[in-house]
């Protein structure tokens, strides 16, 4: 084999990963083509240590840790994955190289699928926004709003959260057609609602101004929060035939193991909530884990071995 593991993406999750595993002595290559889901964020918030940190700048310091204890880097996407004929797995990579490894870690995150409204892509990331743990406290006491998305419980709570940051919030349910009792419950939460179709994003200078509705009235604003729909990048978990749970997601097991032993997935790919924070401990469960699965493998290797040769393994 090439590898002992192929950690197929580069962000915390799976640079957390690889660093556990370069450090125990595992041959260890991270594929990543550059693609960061908060790239588009000037800063990250609420990583011990690395609150304010500009995204790059975390990732790049990730890699050059990661190097130092032996890890590798292919800056390129793995297309396809399957097992290989002797056991392990086969890696196909964009470039028409193949890798082999024992083992793989998936780390390839999500894509937010964001409203179709005018303006929201261009400001996404700056002032349009998406966690108020990660950015809400940059917008504290602003006047903010929150645009209604696909996913309905998601906006519902992400309206009344945000309040805790703001006295001025405005719901814009947009696609959302609100019940008498909801609607009752942002008015007690002191949310105003503003309905009807919101037509686009108004803005002054590159930063959001004004929601602009169908009806031609504008609500003046200077950030808002958006419910994006989250789509896992899946595709290698699934060609693999790990099993999908009822919700459409990969499942997997408290270490991150899929269904399809030897594979292990972490982060965002298979938990739409991860933080930076959560997904680099799912980075580092998964890579534990999995180095017990390969150590488990060198034992029965070692014994079979020793029966047939009366000789321990060399290393």
């Amino acid at each position: 084999m090439d590898y002992d593991v192929v950690v197929v993406g580069g962000g915390t999750a799976g640079l957390s990963a690889a660093l556990a595993l370069a450090r125990a002595g595992r041959r260890v290559t991270v594929v990543d083509k550059g693609e960061p889901r908060n790239s588009p964020a000037a800063h990250l918030h609420g990583f011990l240590s690395r609150d304010g940190t500009a995204p790059a700048d975390m990732l790049r310091v990730g890699r050059e840790e990661v190097a130092g204890y032996g890890g590798t880097f292919l800056d390129t996407a793995v297309t396809t994955a399957r097992p290989g004929p002797h056991g392990g797995f086969v890696a196909e990579l964009e470039t028409g190289r193949r890798l082999t490894a024992r083992a793989l870690l998936v780390a390839t995150g999500l894509r937010d699928i964001l409203p179709s409204v005018a303006g929201v892509a261009e400001l996404w990331g700056g002032d349009v926004l998406h966690c108020p743990y990660c950015h809400g406290h940059e917008v504290r006491d602003k006047p903010v709003g929150v645009l209604g998305g696909e996913n309905r419980p998601f906006s519902l709570h992400q309206a009344s959260l945000v309040r805790q940051w703001s006295p001025d919030v405005v719901f814009f349910p947009h696609p959302i057609e609100l019940s008498d009792e909801e609607r009752e419950r942002f008015l007690a939460r002191g949310v105003r609602v503003v309905e009807g179709p919101v037509e686009r994003l108004e803005t002054d200078g590159g930063r959001l101004a004004a929601v602009r509705m169908g009806d031609g009235s504008a609500v003046e604003r200077s950030a808002l929060f958006v419910g994006p729909r989250f789509v896992p990048r899946d595709e290698l978990l699934t060609g693999l035939g790990c099993e999908v749970g009822p919700n459409g997601w990969v499942t997997v097991d408290a270490s991150g193991a899929t269904s399809v032993p030897g594979v292990w997935a972490a982060g965002n790919v298979v938990s739409e909530a991860a933080q930076l924070a959560s997904a680099a401990g799912a980075g580092m469960t998964s890579a534990i884990a999995l180095n017990h699965h390969l150590l488990a493998d060198d034992i029965d290797s070692a014994v079979a071995h020793y029966r047939a040769t009366g000789t321990a393994v060399s290393d």
